[in-house]
């Protein structure tokens, strides 16, 4: 590995260590590593990597062990908090296109008119409402997944797309003759 060869510049060596850990089990090994035979301009550089991103200045970078040495360089704090489950809403709205009420599901959240088809850019991750997009999503594609009618929808504003799981148990369920008609490319 890149890391321990001595003919490579530290920097270099450090970048290749910080990269190289992929998951809790990589870092532990490589921590293990490096408290076991990292050398001195190895450990430097990995310091100085942790204070040019900001995340500590290098006296505090030096009482740090391996394993969080490691994890800080990394700097994947900000992508560890960005929420990637979805929220359960179960709101009712009017529709953006056919201006009817949608009523909530009752159980899951319905993001999308069960007559038309269509839904409304909101949500980064379901139920988060943090898209500020607002545009139309239309449905463009149905597909099967096992038991499931799985809808395909583009944006028409930022041609964002996304799946969506067909209500079928609803009241009302989703248009089946709508589906069908998306299923053989008819729907408009």
């Amino acid at each position: 590995m890149i890391w321990e060869s001595m003919d490579h510049p530290a920097e270099e060596r450090a970048a290749a260590l910080v990269a190289a850990v992929q998951g809790r089990r990589e870092l532990k090994r490589l921590s293990h590593w490096m408290e076991l035979h990292a050398d001195k301009p190895l450990w430097a550089a990995l310091w100085q990597i942790v204070a040019n991103r900001g995340i500590a200045d290098l006296d505090e970078a030096r009482t740090w062990p391996a394993k969080k040495l490691l994890r800080r360089a990394q700097d994947r704090e900000q992508t560890s908090r960005v929420r990637t489950n979805p929220i359960a809403r179960d709101e009712a709205f009017v529709c953006m296109f056919c201006k009817k009420e949608v009523p909530p599901h009752g159980r899951t959240a319905r993001d999308h008119c069960p007559w038309c088809l269509r839904s409304r850019h909101v949500d980064v991750v379901p139920g988060d409402r943090a898209s500020t997009c607002g545009g139309r999503l239309d449905p463009f594609e149905v597909q099967m997944s096992g038991h499931d009618v799985i809808i395909r929808y583009a944006c028409t504003r930022c041609d964002h797309e996304h799946d969506v799981r067909a209500v079928l148990d609803g009241e009302p369920p989703d248009d089946w003759e709508a589906l069908v008609k998306l299923s053989a490319g008819l729907l408009a």
